[in-house]
């Protein structure tokens, strides 16, 4: 008799725990926050579809996010190409949890809600229009963390779109409001959690830009619809005496990869110095893959040296491993260095460069194996008519060197 009763009883958990239904996530609009510090948050908008993916908004930018675990009340979002994640518990109409960073140590504190509700509500109509081109310097009077920027932003009544340009990249897809005369923008791409906050007159800005809860600096700004960044091409050369790149690193097999291979043999080659956890870099990327499958001549070759702060070597070839994956990547890519993406120990890397400033980084090297150009940065997407240009003039030196 007991053994039949814990028989039945057996049954019935079994048979209750099949007949659970996992609890979906509410298709439509949801708004997500980010605590950058205490009682301040970055704000940003997604929306669930009927496939239970993600569609991230920022700008004109949509990220789709297909990488979802639910299990229990536990939730894992994955994000794309990136090693970001979103981990926490969930009802259906709720996410309350944490961002995180593992190879960086970062975890910032996350919640979303199925909501309507705009990215930044404003409260008031604005005072102000910043439609135009900004004369910026992060770190004002700060001696080794003060750099220059370009703000380019359209208004329209009071939402605001636009980005950040430095000589180094740009900071992406920004979006947000002028709240009487407060501007707030934010984006998040898996990658980077930025938010900038300035009190706005007609011709200043005055603000602070927080990236997650880790890091927070001022910038100012003033109009000025003549104001360029220097050259992006003069910032990073080779040392005085060198004419040709070197470097001997592994790929994702093991194999050691140089330019002395047969594979770059009296061809015109693009070498990208990059990291997998940079979206300038991404943006950089998706360029060349299209380029490379769709345009590319027969004597053009490419190949990647990334960069990665994953703290062991396996993790890194795995972030390589997803990136191509993700990316559709054909050709090359190299572990240069793991553990850190510290831009000093990278130069140390390639010796023959006076810095390497900024990944991305593209080094142009002719038939002959002479380097002939160092774009330093990418104007990505987000920067408008400067990544058209980017791609003209890409283009356009490349068939030089084909010439030649």
């Amino acid at each position: 008799m007991r053994i039949t009763t814990v028989f039945l009883t057996l049954i019935l958990l079994f048979s209750c725990k099949n007949n659970v239904t996992e609890i979906t996530l509410e298709t439509g609009r949801w708004k997500a926050k980010l605590e950058v510090e205490e009682n301040k948050y970055l704000p940003f908008v997604f929306e669930v579809t009927e496939a239970q993916t993600i569609r991230i908004f920022n700008a004109e930018e949509e990220i789709e996010v297909d990488e979802i675990t639910l299990e229990g009340d536990s939730i894992l979002i994955k994000m794309p190409v990136f090693e970001g994640y979103i981990e926490g518990t969930y009802t259906s109409t709720s996410i309350s949890g944490e961002f995180i960073k593992s190879s960086l140590d970062r975890i910032v504190p996350f919640t979303a809600n199925l909501s309507d509700d705009a990215r930044f509500v404003a409260a008031s109509d604005s005072n102000v229009d910043i439609s135009g081109n900004w004369e910026t310097v992060f770190s004002p009077g700060i001696e080794g963390d003060e750099y220059i920027a370009k703000g380019i932003f359209n208004q329209e009544k009071n939402k605001v779109t636009g980005t950040f340009r430095t000589t180094t990249g740009d900071y992406r897809y920004l979006e947000g409001v002028v709240d009487g005369d407060s501007l707030k923008l934010s984006t998040f791409d898996g990658a980077h959690a930025f938010l900038f906050e300035a009190k706005v007159t007609d011709t200043t800005l005055n603000g602070t830009f927080y990236s997650g809860n880790h890091f927070r600096e001022p910038f100012v700004a003033k109009i000025n619809a003549d104001y360029e960044l220097p050259d992006a091409d003069s910032l990073t050369f080779l040392k005085e005496g060198y004419e040709k790149l070197a470097f001997n690193f592994p790929n994702v097999n093991g194999d050691i990869i140089s330019l002395e291979d047969e594979i770059f043999k009296d061809k015109v080659v693009v070498v990208q110095i990059f990291g997998t956890w940079c979206p300038n870099c991404l943006d950089e990327t998706k360029y060349y893959v299209d380029y490379y499958k769709n345009r590319k001549p027969d004597n053009v070759e490419f190949v990647g040296l990334a960069f990665e702060y994953a703290k062991t070597q396996e993790k890194a070839f795995n972030s390589i491993k997803r990136f191509q994956k993700k990316t559709g990547v054909t050709y090359p890519i190299l572990l240069a260095q793991y553990g850190t993406d510290d831009k000093v120990k990278a130069q140390e890397k390639l010796p023959m460069l006076n810095h390497v400033l900024s990944y991305p980084t593209s080094i142009y090297i002719d038939k002959k194996g002479k380097v002939r150009k160092i774009h330093t940065g990418f104007n990505g997407p987000a920067t408008g008519n400067k990544y058209i240009e980017f791609k003209k003039d890409f283009e356009d030196f490349l068939e030089l060197l084909v010439s030649e």
